[in-house]
């Protein structure tokens, strides 16, 4: 009985252990995908504000 009972609280302590570091894995793909997602709103800005700028230079030159 004390084996069993041992072996059961060994393979609970094993699962809780586990559920915790794939938690994590979770959250740090969670992370780099909001970096990314920034960095392309940011490249976006960045382009937009290009193309505005080079409009006016047009505008300016007629």
């Amino acid at each position: 009985m004390k084996k069993l009972l041992t072996l059961l609280f060994a393979v609970a302590l094993t699962f809780s252990l586990s559920a915790v570091s794939f938690a994590q894995d979770s959250t740090d793909k969670k992370a780099d995908t909001k970096k990314a997602d920034k960095a392309d709103k940011k490249a976006s800005k960045k382009a937009s504000k290009k193309e505005k700028k080079d409009d006016m230079k047009k505008d300016d030159k007629k």
